[in-house]
């Protein structure tokens, strides 16, 4: 038998995984005590990064050992819709090709985001595989299944009535483009030298005054 000079993993592990899919490796098996771990969903808006390969990797190591303990392991995996993001980076792809989303009706962009979202989601799944990530793709959970938008529906109300989330006014990042508050994470700081101004408010009785700096 000759070793070839360079291994090439897509002549063997294909194969590897389709055997370990079939012999249902990665199903709960019912038996032992249950151990789960639930994949933080990636955005599915485009290719996978080296952090979900190492984290992917890191909680496909702990399912795995649980597994070889003879524990009920599995490993679910799942894909963010990913509301605000994809937007910005569909947005990306249409300028490439010098349209904007104002060229669509709403359903004609809704298809289309839909269409591109569920590419990514195809794409991410075969990278993941590729990574031999051990999950039980029978139950890939996606956060626009009716399902899921059930849940959160029915969560939000409920902690609304228990009075544990309110309505407040508070001062957020706000976006004039897209016309949405972004986190702290999702803002760019830059330093820029402007003027500071002084601005003298008269108090009622004329004896003095309120000085407010701004920039």
């Amino acid at each position: 038998m000759k070793l070839a000079k360079t291994y090439n993993p897509n002549e063997y592990e294909p194969n590897i995984y389709a055997m370990w899919e079939s012999a249902g490796v990665f199903r709960p098996r019912g038996e032992g005590t249950p151990y789960s771990i639930v994949m933080p969903p990636p955005n599915a808006n485009g290719n996978l990064h080296v952090g979900h390969a190492l984290g992917s990797a890191l909680q496909d190591i702990l399912v795995r050992y649980h597994r070889m303990k003879g524990d009920d392991a599995v490993f679910i995996p799942g894909a963010d819709h990913a509301g605000f993001e994809t937007w910005v980076v569909y947005e990306r792809e249409l300028e490439k090709q010098g349209k904007t989303r104002f060229d669509y009706s709403r359903d004609e962009l809704y298809t289309q985001v839909w269409n591109f979202v569920d590419q990514k989601r195809g794409d991410m799944e075969l990278q993941l595989r590729a990574l031999g990530v051990g999950a039980d793709w029978e139950d890939m959970v996606f956060t626009l299944d009716p399902k899921v938008v059930e849940t959160v529906y029915g969560t939000f109300n409920k902690l609304w009535q228990d009075g544990l989330i309110y309505r407040g006014e508070r001062i957020v990042n706000y976006c004039t483009k897209h016309q949405t508050s972004f986190a702290d994470i999702e803002v760019v700081h830059k330093t820029e030298k402007s003027k500071l101004w002084r601005i003298a408010y008269p108090l009622l009785d004329h004896i003095g005054e309120i000085i407010v700096a701004t920039t």
